[in-house]
């Protein structure tokens, strides 16, 4: 894995150099996220990949990557885009994640095409607890936010985080229920993360960075594009073991993430409306096609097999060995990383990263000058 502080240690003094294959392989036109995806699986890292395309020796069976332009040079352009999402990263609860990394979600690992880079700003360990994708119309009535909201809060008092993808209507309903409980919210955007699309939800994000979690495979900068939202669907259903609509037409988007839970894998979930009601229709056919009718939020509970209490151990089952032993060294007295890595005999990088994905677990706390220490549980 490759964290921020490790980006800062590689290549150009600033870091950029080791950042520039990733933002590459994360915005480069005409390379679908799938086939990004299946490089970094394939060649472990984008400079690897970026390094076979130069040599002419990446594999292209079936014509569908674009060579010449993974294989370029880099441009001023890309070098400015990496210097600004660096600082960006410096930044206080900013967090860059890398497909490659331990400490990336391991529930959106698991889909087809995950993105290679994620930016997140908050509290990135509800990224991995057990969570519900609640979606539905931005158009929604009164009653939907309000089954939106209600549900949500029931299902974040009981440990699920809320992911939804913070717009209008029943998503903005979702997250604002979602901040009551203990679970909180995972916001899902599709724009640059430092663009906040629709600009009325500007306070409803600012809550959600200091209670929850913003997530966005875009870069900075990136403005909202309508063909953008679809495909932030399966980052919304990736993190997901479930997704529930709450309302929705016949040709609402909340059934191209319904359609994506299921081709993950998720659970599908759906409020029955009135049948004169046009933001029934959706959920109804949902149900028709074996979406799971729930009237009440103890049906997902059920269907989760969850009681109340949070969600804390998921990742620390996702640790790696090298994460067991460094867990195993550490006392409750500060230990530079550095220091660690040497009496460990462990690579430098590989310890940075190891660290990173403890921290996230809530087990080990990063201190002042680059140490860290085992917390009390």
């Amino acid at each position: 894995m490759q964290d921020t502080e490790s980006l800062f240690s590689c290549g150009s003094a600033d870091g950029s150099d080791a950042l520039l294959p990733w933002l590459r392989l994360a915005q480069m036109p005409g390379l679908p996220r799938h086939l990004s995806a299946r490089l970094v699986r394939e060649h472990g890292t984008p400079h690897a990949v970026i390094d076979a395309a130069r040599q002419g020796v990446l594999d292209n069976p079936f014509g569908e990557l674009p060579l010449a332009a993974i294989a370029a040079p880099f441009s001023p352009r890309l070098r400015a885009l990496a210097e600004a999402t660096l600082h960006w990263a410096a930044q206080p609860g900013n967090h860059l994640l890398m497909l490659n990394d331990a400490a990336y979600p391991p529930q959106l690992k698991e889909i087809a095409d995950p993105p290679v880079l994620l930016h997140a700003q908050g509290d990135v360990s509800l990224l991995y607890c057990k969570a519900i994708g609640i979606v539905g119309s931005r158009k929604a009535t009164v009653q939907g936010m309000a089954n939106a909201s209600r549900f949500a809060r029931a299902l974040s008092e009981a440990g699920i985080t809320i992911v939804s993808g913070l717009a209008l209507g029943i998503d903005a309903a979702a997250h604002q229920g979602g901040l009551c409980g203990d679970g909180s919210t995972v916001a899902v955007v599709g724009t640059g993360i430092d663009v906040i699309y629709p600009a009325s939800n500007a306070p409803l994000a600012a809550r959600i960075r200091e209670a929850g979690c913003l997530l966005s495979e875009f870069v900075l900068g990136t403005p909202a594009r309508k063909y953008y939202f679809p495909i932030r669907n399966r980052i919304i259903s990736g993190l997901s073991c479930g997704v529930l609509v709450v309302e929705a037409t016949e040709k609402s988007g909340s059934l191209i993430t319904a359609r994506l839970a299921n081709e993950q894998g998720r659970d599908v979930f759906a409020i029955p409306g009135s049948i004169h009601s046009a933001l029934a229709k959706g959920c109804h056919q949902l149900i028709r096609d074996g979406a799971r009718l729930v009237d009440s939020e103890h049906d997902i509970l059920d269907a989760f097999g969850m009681r109340r209490g949070r969600c804390e151990s998921s990742m620390l089952e996702e640790l790696t060995g090298a994460a067991d032993v460094l867990l195993t060294a550490l006392t409750y007295d500060p230990v530079p990383a550095d220091e660690l890595a040497q009496r460990l005999k462990l690579d430098p990088a590989d310890t940075q990263a190891s660290l990173l994905a403890l921290e996230l677990a809530g087990v080990v706390e990063r201190l002042p000058g680059g140490a860290f220490q085992r917390l009390k549980r």
